[in-house]
Formats: C-alpha cells, sequence, structure tokens
C-alpha cells in the first residue's frame, strides 16, 4: 500500500517537472516582461496542471485502496487456512490435556461398575436380541495403559515364560509376537467395547498363541489356546451371530470379550472363556454349571496359573502337567481324564 502511495506521489512530481519544463521551452528567449505584461492565462494554465496533478494522484490512490480479484482471493485463502490452524490448535489442546490429566486411578480396592443390565423377555415371551452385539459407531482411539497394571502383567508373563521354557519347551514355542495398540484400538471400536487394562497389557507382550496344543489360560484336560486380537474379534462376531439366530443360546452377551478357545469342544456352549468388560470378572463354562464368574480379573487369573506352575498346586480344581514337553492341566480331584 505505501509502496502505491510512493509511486503515485512521485508520478505527480515527474510531471510537474515535465510540464513545467515544457512550458519553459516554448518561452521566447527575451527578458521577461512585468508581471502586467505575461500573458492573462499563465496562472489559470498553471492551475489546470496541478489540478491534473492532482486528479492522477487521486486515481491512483483509488486503485491502491480497490482490491483486484487476485488479492481478494489470497484473503480469503488466508482466512480458510486460518480457520483450519485455529480448529488444529482446539483439537490439539484437547488431546494433550486428556494425555496430561487422564482420570485418576484408584488406590483402594477396585470398584467395577454396575454390569449393563441383559435385555429383558418382551410381553409376548419371545427373547430379545442382545443390543449388546449392535454397538454404536465409534471412533478407534488407542488408549493409554496404567503403568502399574502393564509391569504387573508382564511381571507374570516372564515367571510363566521362564517356567515353560524350562519345563514345557513346545508349550512355550507357541506363544504369539507382541500385539500392536492400534490393532486393539480396532477391535474395541468394531465390538463396542472397551478392553481390561490387564488383558490389553497381556496381548501387547503375546498376541494369543497357535498351533496344536497351544498354551492357554483356560483350565482343561482338553486343551486351550489363548485368542489373539483378531481372533477374539471374530469370536465375538460368531457368538453375536449365534445369538441374532437363537436369542436364548448359552450365557452369552455382547459386552463379553472371548479369550481362551477350549480347542476340543467344536462349537457346543462353553467354547470360550470370557471377561467382562463392564464388571472385568473372567469365567467359563465348565459343561457343568455354565459360564459363570469364577476370578475377579484377568490379572487374577494370570497370577493363579503362574503360581501354579511354580509350586504345582491346584487352580479351580485343575493342576498342571507336562507330557511330551506340552503343559496339559489334570483333574486335581480325579487325576488324569
Amino acid at each position: 500500500m505505501l509502496k502505491l502511495v510512493r509511486l503515485a506521489l512521485t508520478a505527480a512530481v515527474v510531471t510537474a517537472i515535465v510540464v513545467r519544463l515544457r512550458r519553459r521551452a516554448r518561452m521566447p528567449q527575451t527578458p521577461p516582461s512585468p508581471p502586467s505584461e505575461r500573458q492573462p492565462g499563465g496562472r489559470a494554465g498553471m492551475g489546470a496542471a496541478w489540478a491534473g496533478i492532482a486528479l492522477i494522484v487521486a486515481v491512483t490512490l483509488a486503485a491502491a485502496l480497490v482490491p483486484t480479484e487476485a488479492q481478494e482471493a489470497s484473503s480469503a485463502r488466508a482466512r480458510t487456512h486460518q480457520a483450519e490452524q485455529d480448529a488444529l490448535t482446539a483439537a490439539l489442546l484437547v488431546s494433550e490435556n486428556d494425555a496430561q490429566f487422564p482420570a485418576p486411578l484408584a488406590t483402594g480396592p477396585a470398584v467395577t461398575p454396575p454390569p449393563t443390565p441383559l435385555p429383558t423377555p418382551a410381553p409376548t415371551g419371545r427373547p430379545v436380541p442382545d443390543l449388546g452385539c449392535a454397538p454404536e459407531p465409534r471412533p478407534v482411539r488407542v488408549r493409554p495403559i496404567d503403568p502399574k497394571v502393564r509391569r504387573a502383567v508382564d511381571r507374570q508373563w516372564r515367571r510363566i515364560e521362564r517356567w515353560l521354557r524350562a519345563n514345557a519347551p513346545r508349550s512355550y514355542r507357541t506363544l504369539g509376537a507382541p500385539g500392536r495398540a492400534r490393532t486393539i484400538a480396532i477391535a474395541e471400536a468394531q465390538m463396542g467395547v472397551d478392553f481390561p487394562d490387564d488383558l490389553r497389557a497381556s496381548l501387547l507382550r503375546h498376541d494369543g498363541s497357535r498351533g496344536a496344543r497351544a498354551f492357554g489360560f483356560g483350565l482343561s484336560y482338553d486343551g486351550a489356546a489363548n485368542l489373539g486380537i483378531r481372533r477374539i474379534r471374530d469370536a465375538w462376531r460368531a457368538e453375536c451371530s449365534r445369538n441374532r439366530t437363537d436369542p436364548a443360546h448359552g450365557d452369552w452377551n455382547g459386552r463379553m470379550i472371548p479369550f481362551v478357545l477350549f480347542a476340543e469342544r467344536h462349537g457346543e456352549d462353553g467354547v470360550y472363556a470370557v471377561v467382562d468388560s463392564a464388571a472385568g470378572t473372567v469365567g467359563w463354562d465348565d459343561t457343568i454349571s455354565g459360564t459363570a464368574p469364577r476370578l475377579p480379573s484377568y490379572y487374577a487369573l494370570m497370577r493363579a496359573v503362574a503360581d501354579a506352575l511354580e509350586q504345582g498346586t491346584a487352580v479351580e480344581g485343575w493342576r498342571p502337567a507336562v507330557r511330551g514337553g506340552v503343559l496339559r492341566w489334570d483333574n486335581a480331584k480325579y487325576g488324569k481324564p
């Protein structure tokens, strides 16, 4: 803007100089006459020249003040860019606030929210489909894990790994590679449930187990394998599909997270051990009493298994045994199956 004003003033000065030089060039080379003898139109001519100069300055300034199409487009782009930057800054502040000030950790006894009530039968007496199997869409979000929980889970895994490596190497070799936090977040979004911290920490160390006679936290003589992240999601979908076909089947509801597969049951009720995403309890079907909560958490199951392996004691009526380098579980009351 200032550059244009300076250019206009310069043009006006140059125009005035040129007009004056041209007038002098036309004047005769005679001594100047007295003022009374000068041409009467001299002052009028100079006035017209200065009026022209003023007109040039005004037109130049007006042109400088009127924005061009390019200037208007540039201003619009600048406003749009600034609005985007303001929105990104606001979103960043929200995410930083969530990361810096997470929900406070409980220091006393664990208090779990009440489980989501199951749908009640309709007045007609027909079973109501499980609403937990039709979750609302939700964004994929990688949630932080309580560092204390992750350290505790890793400690139990080290105990289990050490014992398996020394006593059941074939079972040890079935342990999966570490899982990924984003894969867990995608499964959570698709299932509409939050995996408990202890289950997520466990999956980040070993994404399930694979192969024949794979290691699992399921206590059963017929074998049980830990499920990886994708197999957890697929098992949940399979159970929900069965529930849509037969809403009264088993004790299933959509808030359950299957994490162990009982390999020899082949589609019967109680194929999976599950953790309740609302209450955090762990349960499995012993084919007699149904799927009932047996331990308060996934971590409690891990610790009980590690203790049993190291001490040779029983867990929920099952004692560890090794045959052919493979971990098996014998019935503590009746011996081998």
